[in-house]
Order: C-alpha cells, then sequence, then structure tokens
C-alpha cells in the first residue's frame, strides 16, 4: 500500500470541492457537474419527507455554488475574497462589464489603502542588545601566573562591553513617515550614547529623501541627508551625506551607492565613501531560493580588503542555513563559519566561529525574536588554538541539542496543541454542520450508488469495495494515537463515471459525502478497490 500524503486545510463551503472541479474549470466543465449533482440531489426524486427535505437543503447548497462559479464577477469575487466576500454589500453597484482582471485590480487597489491605514497605526519597533564576553582566560592563562591566587586561580570570564539600539517608526501621513532611534554603549568602563530622529518622505514611485538630525555625548550634533531614487526598472542610486559636529570641528561625509540587477537573483553594488574613512567598494550578490553567495572587494583608507562568503538554505521546516566566509586585508585574515535555524514561529537561534590573525578565536551567538536582536560575541582568545577552535564548534551544538531536546521542542509542540485546540473550539460547529450534510448526502447517494455498482459490475468496472479518509496510525511509535478516519465509500462510488474516478486538486473535505474528522491534522484518503475482476488498493493526498 502506497503511504499516506497530506491533505491540506480548508474551508467547509468551498464550490469548487462541492463540485468536485478544478479551479480553473470552465463553463462546460461547470455545467457537467452540475447536472450531475443536480440528480442526484433533486427533491422530487424522495418520497421520504425526512430525505426530502435534507435533499432540498443540498440540493440549494449546489446551486447556489453553480450559480457563483458560471457567473464571470461572482467567480472572480469569489477567488479573491471567499464566501465571505460575497454577503458584503456595495457588489450589486458594481460595473457588469468589469472583467475578473479588473475586480481583482480594485481589490488590490483597496488592500494597498487598508496596509497603508494599518502602517499608520503602527510604531514597528526594531532593538539590539549587543553583550561582549572577554573569555580569554579560559584559554590564554598560565598555571604559574595564577598559583599564588587564593581559590586555585579560577579562570575569571567577563563582560567587557555592552550596546543596545532602540528605533521605532511613527507614520505621519502616507508619504511621511519619522523614525526615533537611540542608542547607549560602553567598553571597559567607558560609555556614551546618542539619540536621532529622522523624517522620511516618500517622492514618488521612484524615490524618496530623508533628513537627520542627531546628538551625543561622544560625537556631538549631526545634521545628514539621504537620497534614493530608481534610475531604471533595474537600476538604483542611494547618496547620503552629512556633518557631524565636535570639540575638533566639523567632520564632513559622503557616501554613494550605485546599484544594478545583474539578472533574476544577483545584484552588482558600487560604492564611494569620503570622510575620515574613504574607501571604494564593488560586491557582488546572488540570492537563490537554496543559497546566497556575496564577493567584495574595497580599497580604502586605513583598511582594504577581499571578502567571499556562501550561505546553503536547506528547504526544511526549520530553515535551517549553513554558511561560511574568508575575509583578507590589511588588518589580517578571518575565516567564519556558522548556522542558523528557526527554533519558534518568532525566533532564530545562529552561531558563528571567527578564527583570524591576529584576532584570535571568537563565538558569535545571535538570537533573533521577531524584531527583537540580541547578540554575544564571545572572543576566547587571542592565539590560534584548535581546542578553542574545537569547543567553540562542538558547545553550541551540544548545548543546542539538548535545549532542543528538553525545552524548545516541548514548547512547541505545547503551543502547536494549543492553536489546534481553539482552532478545533472555533470550528466545532461548522464541522458539526458540515458532517450532518456529509450523512445526509450519503442516505441520499444510496439509490444512485446501487445502479452505478449493478452497471460497473455488467462491465467488469471500478468498484470501490472500501474507503476511508482521516488520520491513519502506522507508525509503531504512534500506536497509542486512535486514529480519526470516516467511511466514504458510498460518495467515492457516487463519483465513478465510466469506470473511472477522477478527483480534482480541490480540497477533499468540501466532496459530497466528506467532512473534516481531525481539524487540523495530516490526512489522506486509502481506498480498497476492484476493477477488472482484480482487487487493488491506493492511497492518495
Amino acid at each position: 500500500m502506497a503511504p499516506a500524503l497530506e491533505d491540506d486545510e480548508i474551508d467547509n463551503n468551498d464550490y469548487y470541492s462541492l463540485l468536485n472541479v478544478r479551479r480553473e474549470a470552465t463553463q462546460e466543465e461547470l455545467k457537467g457537474s452540475y447536472r450531475r449533482l443536480c440528480m442526484l440531489y433533486h427533491p422530487d426524486k424522495h418520497r421520504d419527507p425526512e430525505l426530502k427535505r435534507q435533499a432540498e437543503q443540498l440540493f440549494n447548497l449546489v446551486h447556489q455554488a453553480y450559480e457563483v462559479l458560471s457567473d464571470p464577477q461572482l467567480r472572480a469575487i469569489y477567488d479573491i475574497y471567499g464566501k465571505r466576500g460575497l454577503d458584503v454589500e456595495g457588489w450589486e453597484v458594481m460595473e457588469r462589464k468589469r472583467t475578473p482582471v479588473e475586480i481583482r485590480e480594485e481589490f488590490e487597489r483597496l488592500q494597498r489603502e487598508r496596509e497603508e491605514r494599518r502602517l499608520q497605526q503602527r510604531t514597528n519597533p526594531k532593538g539590539m542588545i549587543s553583550v561582549g564576553v572577554d573569555a580569554t582566560d579560559l584559554f590564554d592563562r598560565y598555571e604559574e601566573d595564577y598559583k599564588d591566587l587564593p581559590g586555585g586561580g579560577f579562570p575569571h570570564v567577563e563582560i567587557n562591553k555592552m550596546h543596545i539600539s532602540q528605533s521605532i517608526e511613527a507614520p505621519l501621513t502616507t508619504t511621511d513617515t519619522a523614525v526615533l532611534s537611540g542608542s547607549l554603549s560602553t567598553h571597559n568602563g567607558n560609555g556614551g550614547g546618542n539619540i536621532n530622529l529622522a523624517l522620511r518622505r516618500v517622492t514618488s514611485a521612484k524615490g524618496w529623501g530623508e533628513v537627520e538630525f542627531g546628538a551625543g555625548d561622544s560625537h556631538g550634533p549631526l545634521l545628514g541627508m539621504k537620497i534614493f531614487r530608481n534610475l531604471t526598472a533595474r537600476c538604483f542610486v542611494t547618496a547620503q551625506c552629512g556633518l557631524q559636529f565636535s570639540s575638533r570641528g566639523v567632520r564632513p561625509g559622503c557616501t554613494t551607492v550605485l546599484a544594478r540587477h545583474l539578472d533574476k537573483n544577483t545584484m552588482g553594488y558600487l560604492q564611494w565613501r569620503w570622510g575620515t574613512q574613504s574607501s571604494m567598494n564593488t560586491s557582488i550578490v546572488r540570492d537563490t531560493k537554496t543559497s546566497h553567495f556575496t564577493f567584495a572587494m574595497q580599497l580604502g583608507i586605513p583598511h582594504s580588503f577581499m571578502m567571499m562568503s556562501y550561505q546553503y538554505k536547506f528547504q526544511d521546516d526549520e530553515q535551517t542555513k549553513v554558511k561560511g566566509s574568508i575575509k583578507s586585508g590589511f588588518f589580517g585574515t578571518v575565516v567564519e563559519y556558522g548556522a542558523e535555524r528557526k527554533i519558534s514561529r518568532h525566533s532564530v537561534l545562529g552561531a558563528t566561529v571567527s578564527v583570524g590573525v591576529p584576532q584570535g578565536v571568537s563565538l558569535k551567538i545571535k538570537l533573533n525574536r521577531a524584531s527583537q536582536t540580541y547578540f554575544f560575541p564571545i572572543h576566547l582568545t587571542d592565539q590560534l588554538l584548535p581546542s578553542a577552535v574545537f569547543y567553540a564548534t562542538v558547545g553550541p551544538l551540544v548545548f543546542y541539542l539538548a535545549i532542543h531536546r528538553l525545552i524548545i521542542r516541548p514548547y512547541v509542540h505545547a503551543q502547536q496543541e494549543q492553536d489546534l485546540e481553539k482552532h478545533r473550539e472555533s470550528s466545532a460547529s461548522d464541522i458539526a454542520r458540515k458532517k450532518q450534510e456529509a450523512e445526509s448526502a450519503v442516505l441520499l447517494m444510496q439509490e444512485s450508488v446501487r445502479r452505478i455498482i449493478e452497471t460497473e459490475e455488467s462491465r467488469m468496472g471500478l468498484i470501490i469495495l472500501n474507503a476511508w479518509y482521516g488520520k491513519f496510525v502506522t507508525d509503531n511509535s504512534r500506536r497509542h494515537e486512535r486514529a480519526k478516519v470516516i467511511d466514504v465509500s458510498v460518495p467515492l462510488q457516487c463519483l465513478v463515471k465510466d469506470s473511472k474516478l477522477i478527483l480534482t486538486e480541490a480540497t477533499k473535505t468540501g466532496l459530497p459525502g466528506f467532512y473534516d474528522p481531525c481539524v487540523g491534522e495530516e490526512k489522506s484518503l486509502k481506498v480498497l478497490y476492484q476493477f477488472r475482476g482484480g482487487d487493488a488498493s491506493s492511497s492518495l493526498p
């Protein structure tokens, strides 16, 4: 038997699933499916009052689905908004001559307006906390220097620098935004801070401008300006200039960046900087679905260097990335390697090992939590010691595996269970209604299914012996879990025509006679059937 595959969660009122047609179905396909279901559910075919009432309900539901999907305008609205969009007042005054494309364009325009209003109500806070740790005593200490110290000369680990920054955005109008930011830094007992205010205006679809005012106890007042402009569809430029006032006088500075799309995934940059640290820099960045590559070269005062980095992106749920880089210049050579991984819905954890001459060995740990960043650079040694490289590489990996198993995995599992339970509670009434509709549909199908089976037996065609839909437990480690499936033999047999069973890519929970037996969980369809006199089984997504 083939392995069970996942089935997507869907809206219980999916009209495409109800009619068992593709989302790109033509009018002829819609009409054919509609006629067949009308013959199945027509109230006049049933004498029993209860069956007649149930048939009338399903007949009206099928008619409603066909009425929407057969009308180009209503179908476009349904494709964009879903069933809720059909209940919104105002569509009746729209020009009937408007095409589905025009309706989608109108919807996108309204979406942009809503996004603009939403942005005006948000501050979009961003922050970073960096804590530098000096742990060189772990590897660079010498026993003869500590033999006379009390306590046996335990290694001394200290925090030698900290940096805290925060910024908020305050949209003033649809084109104007104010950005307030500030930072505090301390290093070996000396520190300072600054505060900046930037006013940004979008001048057109091609560009924007920004003016910046700043003040601080270490650098003095700052006055700056920045301009962004799209030159062509594939090229843009940014220019930034500023005046830094201090006790030593006024220090001007200017930076210009010219960027161009070299192809769909590749960008080229040219940067010129003039001021206290003048330089020229060129770089190429290639970003694809599975990798990120950067090459940069800089000539400048005091630093000139060449740098190359590569990052591989795994296509897993945790969005795992491994990376490596090498940078060499007048300051020396640095090799870095590391990895990062998503540990929860809003958190990404990463670790990087830096090995350089004369910098030594460092371990950098970074945690991104929503729009907040926590950075911990740990300096291990000023020398190139294999032991420091080994512990910097293995230590974080062992620590992560332990934390992932003991804390992260149970936390994520508990969150998923909590979200799933909330989803079940919110959809309980809809599922109960859908279950009742499915049971009614199965009763109404009995006579049609009997005739279909007689026809298929006469031609040795396709006969559904048994069919189940839902969550199957096949893993021995999950034997304690209960299978959650429903019998869909009758609904599937009812869909057989000319010894063929055709199921579109539309979700199965919306098919006549189906409902969702396990909301939020993986589902599959397993079928045991007879064809040309032989038995066979199949498992479908």
